[in-house]
């Protein structure tokens, strides 16, 4: 019997923390982010076993160019071996993936890598794991935007009538669920430019544990938090 999801059908995690893990146990920092990718693997199937309709994790940022080269080296060396590693459990467990932003950016065989997951799954219906890659919120908005003037330019919209939902349809979420649990991991109060268009009615969970120690109990956790509130939606 699956856990309860409290009513959580869609949830973010920004998995924070793995320099901060490493640090504190005197390890290397590509060791903390490999230990991320296992709590990754944890949480993904922890998912499924809860009822999680969609996950949607925070895995590269559009700024996290800014990090140092080997950095950068290790943590495309790590999604390389995780999309490997993991396709097979993914087809196995009927995990269907999906990737945000624009991973076209990413070197070409780790595009064609995201591409062949991205196929081989898609027929897949148990869950659905959205991977955020070379993502900013900002930049799915102006890519929203542009889609839009395109629309408007064409004569197919016309531009008193734009709306809400033009916007939400142009984005790269339009085909999930509304999202409604954002988890923070690492103690960091703030969303770092991501889902910010998503995240204007979910609720925020925020915990002080780093992302390699968060487990089946803290998702757990959260999702009880979740169930506690009442959601309001701009009502009283």
């Amino acid at each position: 019997m699956k856990d309860s999801t409290f009513g959580a059908r869609h949830v973010a995690i920004i998995m924070d923390g793995n320099g901060r893990w490493a640090k504190k146990k005197h390890l290397p920092r590509a060791l903390g982010h490999k230990k991320g990718v296992e709590a990754v693997r944890n949480i993904v199937r922890v998912a499924g076993e809860t009822g999680i309709e969609v996950l949607t994790l925070y895995a590269f940022s559009s700024e996290n160019w800014n990090r140092p080269r080997d950095e950068i080296s290790d943590l495309m060396g790590l999604l390389r071996q995780y999309i490997q590693s993991d396709i097979e459990e993914f087809v196995e467990n009927g995990i269907k993936l999906k990737v945000i932003g624009n991973y076209k950016g990413l070197e070409p065989d780790i595009v064609r890598l995201i591409e062949g997951a991205l196929d081989r799954t898609a027929g897949n219906d148990r869950m659905t794991l959205a991977i955020a890659l070379n993502y900013g919120a900002q930049d799915e908005i102006i890519r929203a935007v542009q889609t839009i003037a395109g629309a408007v330019q064409q004569g197919d919209v016309e531009p008193d009538k734009i709306n809400a939902g033009h916007i939400a349809d142009a984005l790269d979420t339009a085909d999930l669920p509304p999202l409604d649990l954002l988890i923070r991991t690492s103690g960091e109060l703030r969303l770092s430019n991501f889902l910010l268009w998503q995240a204007a009615y979910s609720e925020l969970y925020f915990t002080d544990v780093l992302w390699p120690d968060f487990d089946k109990r803290e998702l757990q956790k959260a999702l009880r938090s979740f169930g506690d509130r009442q959601r309001r939606f701009g009502g009283r």
